[in-house]
Parts: C-alpha cells; sequence; structure tokens
C-alpha cells in the first residue's frame, strides 16, 4: 500500500497558522496531533508525519521524495506541487519538510485520487517474480474484497504470489478502467470515507464526485480549471518526461468559499527512467515500456468533470 494518502490534508483548524500560533492554549501543539489532523489516521501511516513549525508538514524521510520534490520545486511543475523545505530532524528522526497545503483554506473538504493504471514499479514486478513467495497475508485481503477472485489451487494453499495479487488489486478500481481510483475523501464535517475499492465504473465515479462538492457546480468550475492547467504543465515539464509516475496522488481540496485547488503529492515510487527513456504517459502499460498512463487517467477525470459541470 503506497504511503500515503490525505498527507497535506484534512486538520480541522479553521484558522491559518499565523492565527493558530497565538493562540497560547493551542501552541505549540500542546493538545493532541491526531486531534486536529484526523487525516493521520485515515492515511492510516500516523508514525510516518508530524507537525512542522508555522504550517509545515514532516513526512518521514524518503530519498526517493526528497529528490522529486528537489526538482519539481525548479521545474514548470512549480505550482502544482507542495513547497520543499529540506531535510529536518526531529526526535531522532528525519524528515522532510513541506508546505501545509491547507493553510489558506477553511474548514475544507479533501479527496485524494491515486493516478496511473498501477500502483506498483515494473521493479517491484520483476524482484517479486524472482522470489516467489506465498503470501498467505495477502490472499486474506483477497478474499475480504472478493471472495471468488482466486483460483482453486489459491484456496488450498490459502496465499497468493505477490505478483498475483498486485495485479488483482488493480483490476478492482477505476485504476484498471480509467487510469485513476479515488482513494479517499474527507469533509468538510470531519467525516471521512475510504470505501472506494470497488469504484470502477464511470458512473460510480461520478456519483462519487458529486458528492464531494455536494453538487456545487462553482467548485466543478474551479476544480477543471486547475485540472487543464496542471495537463498543459505535465504535456511541458521536463521532470514528467523523464519520470515513471507511479503511486502519486492528486490532492483536492475545496472549501465553502468555493475555493478549491488541485495538487501532485506522493512521490515516494517516483522514479528516473535510465538511458534518456522519456515517456508519453498515455500509451497503453506493457511490461517493460514502463508506461504509467498518468495522462490518460488526467484526460479522463477532466472528461468526466467536463460532464459533470454541464449536467
Amino acid at each position: 500500500m503506497q504511503q500515503t494518502h490525505f498527507l497535506y490534508a484534512g486538520h480541522r483548524m479553521s484558522t491559518s497558522w499565523r492565527k493558530l500560533k497565538n493562540m497560547v492554549h493551542w501552541s505549540p501543539f500542546v493538545v493532541s496531533f491526531k486531534k486536529y489532523y484526523p487525516w493521520v489516521q485515515l492515511a492510516g501511516h500516523a508514525g510516518n508525519f508530524k507537525a512542522g513549525e508555522y504550517g509545515k508538514i514532516l513526512k518521514k524521510f524518503c530519498q526517493c521524495e526528497q529528490q522529486c520534490l528537489e526538482w519539481l520545486n525548479r521545474d514548470s511543475l512549480r505550482p502544482f506541487v507542495p513547497g520543499y523545505y529540506g531535510v529536518v530532524e526531529k526526535e531522532g528522526e528525519t524528515y522532510n519538510q513541506m508546505e501545509d497545503l491547507l493553510s489558506e483554506f477553511e474548514s475544507p473538504s479533501i479527496m485524494d485520487c491515486k493516478m496511473g493504471v498501477r500502483t506498483y514499479l515494473e521493479e517491484e514486478l520483476v524482484k517479486a517474480r524472482e522470489k516467489p513467495k506465498l503470501r498467505k497475508d495477502m490472499y486474506e485481503k483477497m478474499i475480504a474484497v472478493e471472495p471468488d477472485a482466486p483460483t482453486e489451487e489459491e484456496h488450498r494453499q490459502g496465499a497468493v504470489l505477490k505478483p498475483r495479487y498486485m495485479q488483482w488489486r488493480e483490476t478492482l478500481s477505476s485504476t484498471a478502467t480509467l487510469g485513476f481510483r479515488i482513494e479517499g475523501i474527507k469533509r468538510a464535517d470531519g467525516t471521512c470515507d475510504t470505501n472506494f475499492k470497488k469504484t470502477k465504473h464511470r458512473e460510480q465515479v461520478m456519483r462519487a464526485l458529486e458528492d464531494f462538492v455536494e453538487g456545487n457546480k462553482n467548485i466543478l468550475r474551479n476544480y477543471l480549471t486547475r485540472l487543464k492547467e496542471l495537463r498543459i504543465e505535465l504535456e511541458k515539464s521536463e521532470f514528467f518526461k523523464q519520470h515513471e509516475v507511479v503511486g502519486s496522488s492528486l490532492l483536492f481540496v475545496h472549501d465553502s468559499s468555493e475555493l478549491a485547488k488541485v495538487w501532485m503529492i506522493d512521490f515516494g515510487k517516483t522514479v528516473r527512467l535510465p538511458n534518456k527513456q522519456t515517456l508519453n504517459h498515455r500509451a497503453p502499460w506493457v511490461e517493460g515500456n514502463r508506461e504509467d498512463g498518468y495522462l490518460w487517467g488526467l484526460d479522463n477525470l477532466i472528461n468526466i468533470f467536463c460532464d459533470l459541470v454541464q449536467d
């Protein structure tokens, strides 16, 4: 499972850090971090995060993500990624320090969309095949979602191989059918929904998106504008051409003022291509070509938003 969802999202503090830091009883985070950042529980990786200073977020150090963020902050995609402020040490742990993307929002609603046609790197698939190992934990995850998915032999063994599980998992959701999937939603009232494992068809996705914005056409239009701007920059970006972008998400954030923005987040599995290879991010993935389907997924997402705006 990718770390992480809702990386920069979901705290309930309705004021900016500048206002908040003057409130002595809240600063510096005297109360529980989790209480004001419920997204860390939604993500399931609370140990990977800490609150930074002055509205920054600390994410457990990953060299791959560090390298990506350093490049992206110099790339044409800079307006669409979190600001990066280097590596910091805190309580014996090393973190990447990033911009808190929620600082300009009041009681935001947040959605995480995992982009692309797969959430595993080609090298992960190769390694899993080189050292085949039956996994009971993955079998149990499989039958919990789709009891008939394992073959008769897999049922007898009570286990599946990792490549089999990885490829099966992608067929469940719109990752396979649309090139993206909704990973989770946190609404302004604090309620969270991560029950999108089987949200596979276009109509299901449209219903989920309409529910996310509560039918607000202005918010839909603002998101659509931002997505189209992102697509233009992705097609120009040198970083994007030269990287296999896997397991990365688009973070959608809006509030009752109808301010709505989208950012690219999560680059722990985004790797540079060898030998000056480039991708177009729309070609179908065939093992070995390293295509990730990111732009194909973004095209489909934009088309869905267009339909919702016009409906």
